[in-house]
């Protein structure tokens, strides 16, 4: 049971390495055009020619689920709480490849928050899915680290491997029940809530760090952005520059480095850049084709 690309490794994984009988995941969803598009883990399901089951209320549709007998059910960022008669049903129950080191980071975008809060490290969890969000009994943890680098895509790929990986290791000793689980410790809980709307929003009066880290951990999808001239414009990827006296949200200087944007304390230099109406692109690219003189100008929110 998953549905973005992060849980398809770990169906890989499954289908490789035992007989998954039914895929669980999302409805399809209606584009702006009406043109419908299904999710990563439904395509690998139908190019495998697995069955494939799409409830809209989970919690009223499971009884579909059980008619298949499942010995073990696993889910990854499915997106719906289950209902208890399903989690318990199987023999082996039900369990939760989870991106975070649990008890923190419980919710549907613990690798987004990783990132945006500046952390250093994350991981996988593998646990025991019980009645509430992420709280069932620990089975098998691994650390990652988050590198300067990354962003929401390049670490999610990364963990999508890692937490393949953990479950293979895992399972054989769920099913010769010889693995011993662990309570969360309730005192150490966090929430790593969905991206919303305003959660997008680039706010300039913050440090460069914090700037950026909103940057890295919303790219590329949904993407952060700022207003400028009324406009909203995405900014995919950018760094930490010099210090700065600029006023926030400033945008000092444009070259070959990128746009430069004042934060509270240092630069923001801006490299990958979506302008309204545009697709993804290096600064480099949009400079080629932009008429207007962006120095001066202020992003605001």
């Amino acid at each position: 049971m998953g549905t973005p690309e992060f849980a398809v490794a770990i169906l890989d994984v499954l289908v490789k390495n035992t007989n998954v009988v039914l895929v669980v995941t999302q409805p399809d969803k209606i584009g702006n055009r009406g043109k419908i598009s299904c999710c990563e883990v439904k395509k690998y399901a139908v190019d495998k020619k697995i069955e494939v089951f799409q409830p809209v209320r989970i919690k009223e549709e499971y009884q579909e689920i059980l008619k298949y007998k499942p010995d073990i059910i696993v889910t990854c960022a499915y997106g719906q709480i289950l209902p208890k008669e399903l989690i318990f049903a199987p023999f082996y129950k039900t369990i939760n490849v989870h991106g975070s080191i649990l008890p923190k980071y419980r919710g549907g975008a613990p690798i987004q928050r990783a990132i945006i809060n500046g952390d250093d490290v994350t991981g996988i969890t593998i646990m025991k899915t019980d009645t509430g969000m992420d709280n069932g009994d620990i089975l098998y943890q691994e650390k990652i680290d988050i590198l300067d680098s990354d962003t929401y895509d390049s670490l999610a790929s990364k963990m999508s491997i890692l937490g393949a990986k953990c479950l293979i290791k895992v399972l054989p000793s769920i099913f010769d029940s010889s693995i011993e689980s662990r309570k969360q410790d309730s005192s150490f809980v966090t929430f790593a809530n969905i991206i919303k709307k305003e959660d997008e929003i680039i706010d300039f009066n913050l440090t460069a760090k914090e700037v950026v880290n909103k940057i890295r951990g919303l790219s590329s999808n949904p993407g952060a952005y700022a207003m400028l001239d009324n406009e909203r414009v995405k900014i995919y990827f950018a760094r930490i520059g010099d210090v700065t006296s600029n006023r926030c949200g400033e945008i000092i200087r444009v070259g070959k480095e990128g746009i430069v944007v004042a934060a509270c304390d240092r630069e923001v230099i801006i490299t990958d850049i979506g302008m309204p109406n545009k697709k993804r692109m290096s600064v480099l690219d949009m400079l080629n084709g932009y008429k207007k003189d962006l120095v001066g100008k202020v992003f605001n929110l």
